[in-house]
Order: structure tokens, then C-alpha cells, then sequence
């Protein structure tokens, strides 16, 4: 009898970590999709930095999933974006897009596996938001704009006067970032966050392998 039940509950553990497995490799190629559908708000940030919704499937994950699944889904999105596009800034780009979608849907996960409540979604989204918009600043210093000016051959004052064109004031990069890059990331979590509050509910029964 111990037997049967074992082997009983072996073989549900398997198929739920199989169903697992496969809602997280479909949104990840939903969200390599979405990667592409992407525009500029020139009014509010230069024209090269582009508000897009591709974390949107990550956070889905997190939430259905766990957040390791958000981290991977991340991973499998940029791994794909490379394979297939191919990148243009010697990977600093992806590296950047997966490092901050990472931390945004972990961060998210982990809070709502402490209250798995609508409220503990919406703190934990808006925390992971916050956190990605801070740990952008750096990397954005540090790795992403320095490979621009290598990749590119576009010099930092060409890159700071984007910005100055906006705002005269943003006279540095750290100033630019702050300013305008820190913003627009938590305001793009946020909308992430936002589309994931209304459409989570219908797709539960996708998400969880319920009918």
C-alpha cells in the first residue's frame, strides 16, 4: 500500500513539474515575442531607451510558478533574443535585460510566497519594480553605456547630449540616469505589474493547469 502511494505520488509530482516546465517555456517564448513590440517616448527619455512589456510573462510565472520560474523564464527570453537576433552591443544589452527582469520578478515572487494574497502580489510587484529601477542605475553606468560607446563608436557627450536636449540641466550620465532612466524603469515595472493585476485571474487556469 506505502508502495502504490508512493509511486502515486511520484508520478503527480512529475506531471505538475512537466506542466511546469511547459507554461514556463510558453512564456518564454511570449515574452521573447514581445520583445519586439517596443516604442520610444521621446518627450520623456531619448529615443534609444524603449518602453516594452516583455518582463510581463516573467512576472506571470513568479507568481504562478515561483519565482526561480520567473528568474528562467528571463533567462530563456534573452538566450533566445540572442540565438535568434543575435545581439549588437557584445551582449551587454541582454545581459542588462536579464539581469533587470530577474530582480524584478524575483523580488515579486518571493514577497507574495510570504503572503500569497492579491495584496502580497501588489506589494511584491511594486517592490521588485523599485528594486530594478535602483539596481539600473549602476548597471547601466558601469556596463551598459560604456559598451555603447565601444559597440557604437557614440562618444558619452554625444549619449549625455540626448538627454540635455530634454533636460540642459543633465550635464553627467549619473545625472542622466538618475533623472530619467531610474523613473522610466519603476514606471515600466509598474505597467507590467498593472497588466499582470488584470489579466492573471483569466489566465489562472493556463497558468496552473486547471480547466
Amino acid at each position: 500500500m506505502k508502495t502504490a502511494t508512493t509511486a502515486h505520488v511520484t508520478a503527480a509530482h512529475q506531471r505538475s513539474t512537466t506542466r511546469d516546465i511547459t507554461v514556463a517555456a510558453m512564456l518564454s517564448a511570449v515574452a521573447f515575442v514581445l520583445m519586439f513590440i517596443e516604442f520610444p517616448i521621446p518627450m520623456l527619455i531619448p529615443s534609444f531607451v524603449k518602453m516594452d512589456v516583455s518582463d510581463l510573462p516573467a512576472l506571470l510565472g513568479t507568481f504562478a510558478l515561483g519565482p526561480v520560474y520567473g528568474v528562467v523564464i528571463e533567462l530563456m527570453k534573452n538566450l533566445l533574443h540572442l540565438l535568434i537576433k543575435g545581439t549588437s552591443s557584445a551582449g551587454a544589452g541582454e545581459i542588462f535585460n536579464f539581469t533587470m527582469g530577474a530582480v524584478f520578478a524575483f523580488t515579486a515572487g518571493v514577497i507574495y510566497q510570504y503572503r500569497k494574497t492579491r495584496t502580497g502580489a501588489i506589494v511584491g510587484s511594486v517592490a521588485g519594480a523599485l528594486v530594478m529601477a535602483i539596481i539600473s542605475v549602476p548597471m547601466n553606468f558601469f556596463v551598459v553605456y560604456p559598451a555603447y560607446v565601444v559597440c557604437y563608436g557614440l562618444p558619452m557627450d554625444a549619449i549625455i547630449g540626448m538627454y540635455q536636449a530634454i533636460l540642459p540641466s543633465a550635464d553627467s550620465l549619473l545625472k542622466c540616469l538618475v533623472i530619467f532612466n531610474l523613473p522610466f524603469t519603476f514606471i515600466k515595472g509598474l505597467l507590467d505589474a498593472l497588466l499582470c493585476y488584470f489579466i492573471y485571474k483569466p489566465l489562472s487556469p493556463l497558468l496552473h493547469g486547471r480547466r
